[in-house]
């Protein structure tokens, strides 16, 4: 890639220099808002010992979840497990490692991460399983542990518009966990519903700026429904 223009035209070209071992930071939450062909690129190039940030790890067969199946994944740092019956089995038969991280925790610890800050403080997880063994300060009374950032080789993003510059708007609630992500890849690849030409999106509607972003991507999307209740099922 050279010059303003991010688009790429192959899932090859978008995830080029992924390699085994790396830590990849995914957006999205469940099945809403995942960048769903790249995640099955990475699949497809078959990497492993990967470190996987995401909030949950999809769903048997779909999203992150395939990357289980071949055992890619070394590592996930997650809110939970979530419907993925594979995950679960994972974790609980030891084959995968798994850092469970208090939800607001996940998105503060990219935010941070994207923001060049190394570590914060939070009253979020004191006295749990979550804070064993990190450092306790008190402010005004109250006991904070240290959190450290993260951030990833790879940032894998799922935007509705994105321009050629890689100016990106999210739809919804896939806003969630992908502007945060977007900021915290050495390399962040956006996979995209539409892409337009620079000047066409209004600035202020804009969520990740352009100098975040390093490919942009237009891809096809099947978004899946996690769970489908009815209102049969809710009674």
């Amino acid at each position: 890639m050279s010059g303003f223009d991010k688009v790429v035209t192959s899932y090859e070209a978008a995830l080029d220099g992924l390699s085994d071992d790396m830590t990849i930071v995914a957006g999205g939450f469940g099945l809403c808002g995942i960048p769903e062909g790249l995640i099955a690129q990475i699949k497809t190039l078959g990497v492993s010992g990967l470190t996987v940030v995401s909030n949950n790890c999809g769903v048997d067969g779909f999203g992150l979840g395939v990357l289980l199946e071949d055992r890619q994944v070394k590592k996930m740092i997650s809110s939970y497990v979530g419907e993925n019956a594979l995950f679960e089995k994972q974790l609980l038969d030891g084959e995968l490692e798994v850092e469970l991280t208090p939800q607001g925790t996940l998105a503060e610890k990219l935010r941070a991460g994207g923001a060049g800050i190394p570590a914060f403080f939070t009253a979020t997880g004191y006295g749990t399983p979550v804070g064993e063994g990190k450092e306790v300060k008190t402010f005004n009374g109250r006991p904070y542990i240290l959190e450290e950032s993260i951030t990833g080789d790879f940032a894998i993003v799922k935007a509705w518009k994105a321009d050629r510059y890689g100016n990106c708007i999210y739809r919804h609630t896939a806003q969630n966990f992908n502007p945060m992500v977007a900021t915290a890849g050495k390399i962040t690849v956006v996979e995209v519903e539409e892409i337009v030409e620079p000047g066409e999106l209004p600035p202020e509607q804009i969520h990740t700026p352009g100098i975040y972003v390093d490919r942009v991507i237009k891809g096809t999307f099947e978004k899946r429904i996690e769970r489908k209740v009815t209102a049969k099922q809710e009674a």
